[in-house]
């Protein structure tokens, strides 16, 4: 599900960047600063057809953006240490026996009688 919604969403910004492209500019862009007489929409309203297939594309992609994004942690809910199989007819790997007439552990070295320091 992930993956097709994925496929979606790049699909959806393809068509967005088009439509986008597709659309004519009614200001001369950045220079504009002052005195433009445009309102937000322009005067005539969102009344185009690249407007309002851009808006509808736009709502699109943030709908399939909150679902990509709700079945991604639906997916991830679990940890990966909960996807590692155990193998219980494993048994531990035994200590090697210590041999009859040796110690266990080697002694601790001692401090000879007549020195102090």
């Amino acid at each position: 599900m992930t993956s097709t919604l994925m496929i979606v969403q790049i699909i959806l910004a393809v068509l967005i960047t088009i439509a986008i492209l597709l659309q004519k500019s009614d200001s001369i862009g950045l220079g504009a600063y002052s005195g433009s007489n445009e309102s937000l929409f322009g005067a005539k309203g969102p009344t185009g057809f690249l407007a309002k297939a851009t808006f509808t594309l736009a709502l699109l992609f943030v709908i399939n953006t909150l679902a990509l994004g709700y079945f991604y942690n639906k997916e991830s809910s679990r940890s990966v240490v909960d996807k590692i199989e155990t193998k219980a007819k494993q048994s531990p790997v035994p200590a090697p026996a210590v041999p009859a007439g040796q110690p266990a552990a080697p002694a601790a070295p001692v401090a000879p009688a007549g020195e102090s320091k």
